[in-house]
């Protein structure tokens, strides 16, 4: 009996207590990729402040979104709730500002709530007591922002200046913070790295002399696959814009036989139109001498080399942009330190979705496949997170809002769908029973600019069942799609029609329904 209590307390006092209502800062990026993050993997680019949180809390490597397009998921992730219930599901909607939000619960609570960045909802923000954020998508050089409702544009890179914004609003909080025993939640949403991919000067010539290992699915032909994946409008091959994507001058153009659809072109010609002289110059001669070796070797270039060509401008352009990004993550962190308030500060990092960096042939996201699905999410709280833990928990941007309201000791909504991830933060990762078992997903708008089409699907941490919603088998059954993730993690050969796994799909199906009933998720006949 002696030795069992013993044992009860010294696991006690191996879980650090829960210090009372922590500051936030939630960082987020667009359309950042695991595979582009250094404490994931990546061996190309290296990003020193993102690896700083992961090396000082945890870094969670199952970690997946709900909807992987930009505003549903920021919906999800304020809400707690999924797409279907927040009402925002497409980006060409409009969030409803007046329901329910983690700031808001916040806010009520004592907390002081701030975003700068990106917002992306359509309506503006509420729950906050300050805000600086861009109109619609953002541009890269001299956006205009709307700061407590007044529009004003801003000189320089959009990165820049969020990073700038996010200290200036990090100095004034931390005041609040430690003399006046005001906590606070500063949400810092960069707009990088988005499409178009255009970086701060300082990168312009970085992996300018590498060769970017191009992914072993580059060149998939979807052999293995539904006909799904056919259907898209998202192939590095094929529909990356000259102009706009690739920053191809006018006579590599020509060379290439080529046009950029109007809207694209229009929209890169006023980007640049927007800027100095002096900028737009920089930006222009940044390609000058590689776009007119391409225009002076493109007629010898088979397609196969033309792509190889087009992934290289795409991949260290893109890399670059996010370079800026991880610079502000470490930044911040330093800013904490230096104000002297980082002992008592939940610190997140995470991207609004995944993203296609040329696997499977594609850039951009929607997708349930893994590199769209998966989001990095790295979290850091001194004293309550174990320092460089890793966790395969299946958690997802839905229990965003009810962590943040558990760790600042506010009561969770009986409403959020969401999990709180607090207990798995406190345990580095090591439960004896799994976060969850499996996880929803519901994708809407495949009338969007890539045209990929609607689906839903189930993960659990070996097997992902996907259902098309609006593609049927020739009997008239819904398009299907099953993966062993342990044996094809590229997800190539799909295994919804093999007998031999019949028994897997019925088990996975069966989650599914379940989940659908669980979430709540619309009635869909073509699900049937």
């Amino acid at each position: 009996m002696i030795a069992a209590a013993l044992l009860l307390a010294t696991a006690t006092l191996a879980v650090p207590p829960v210090p009372a209502r922590p500051n936030i800062v939630f960082i987020m990026s667009d359309d950042h990729g695991k595979q582009a993050i250094s404490c994931y993997g990546s061996t190309v680019t290296q990003t020193p402040g993102i690896d700083r949180i992961a090396r000082e809390g945890i870094r969670f490597d199952r970690s997946s979104v709900t909807n992987s397009i930009c505003g549903p998921s920021r919906a999800v992730m304020l809400t707690g709730k999924h797409s279907h219930i927040n009402g925002f599901a497409i980006n060409e909607g409009k969030f409803d500002g007046s329901q329910q939000t983690f700031p808001k619960l916040l806010q009520a609570a004592g907390y002081r709530t701030e975003v700068v960045g990106k917002w992306h909802l359509e309506s503006d923000p509420t729950g906050f007591n300050h805000w600086e954020v861009l109109v619609g998508q953002g541009d890269y050089w001299n956006p205009t922002f709307i700061v407590d409702g007044v529009k004003t544009v801003r000189e320089g890179h959009v990165t820049d200046i969020i990073h700038a914004d996010a200290i200036a609003r990090l100095d004034a909080l931390a005041d609040g913070a430690k003399n006046h025993g005001t906590p606070f939640a500063l949400l810092v949403h960069h707009k990088a790295p988005h499409r178009n991919w255009m970086p701060q000067a300082k990168y312009y010539a970085l992996f300018k002399d590498v060769v970017i290992p191009e992914p072993g699915t580059l060149f998939d032909d979807y052999a293995g696959r539904s006909v799904a994946s056919s259907l898209q409008k998202m192939m590095v091959a094929r529909d990356l814009s000259w102009e706009y994507d690739l920053k191809v001058d006018a006579p590599a153009k020509q060379a290439s036989a080529a046009a950029d659809p109007g809207q694209l072109a229009t929209w890169m010609s006023n980007e640049l139109a927007r800027l100095p002289a002096a900028t737009r110059e920089a930006i222009q001669a940044t390609y000058r001498d590689e776009n007119a070796a391409f225009a002076a070797s493109f007629a010898s270039m088979d397609a196969h080399a033309q792509t190889s060509w087009k992934f290289q401008r795409y991949a260290k352009d893109y890399l670059r942009t996010a370079q800026g990004v991880d610079d502000s993550v470490g930044g911040i962190l330093a800013e904490l330190d230096k104000l002297g308030i980082a002992s008592n500060t939940l610190v997140v990092y995470t991207s609004d979705q995944g993203w296609f960096l040329g696997e499977h042939g594609w850039f951009d996201k929607r997708w349930m496949y893994e590199e769209s699905f998966r989001m990095p999410l790295v979290v850091r709280w001194p004293g309550v997170i174990p320092a460089g833990t890793t966790s395969d928990a299946l958690v997802q941007n839905l229990d965003f809002a009810p962590t943040f309201l558990d760790a600042a000791g506010v009561a969770i909504p009986a409403d959020l769908q969401g999990k709180s991830m607090l207990p798995l933060l406190r345990a580095g990762g090591a439960t004896d029973k799994p976060f969850r078992e499996a996880v929803y997903y519901r994708f809407e708008e495949s009338k969007g600019p890539h045209v990929v089409p609607r689906h839903e699907g189930v993960a659990t941490d070996r097997w992902k069942l996907m259902r098309f919603l609006d593609l049927k088998e020739a009997d008239g059954s819904p398009v299907l799609e099953l993966y062993d993730l342990a044996a094809d993690p590229d997800e190539r050969k799909s295994l919804a029609h093999d007998p031999a796994h019949a028994a897997t799909l019925a088990e996975l199906t069966a989650r599914l329904e379940a989940l659908r009933v669980q979430y709540r998720a619309p009635a869909d006949k073509s699900a049937k």
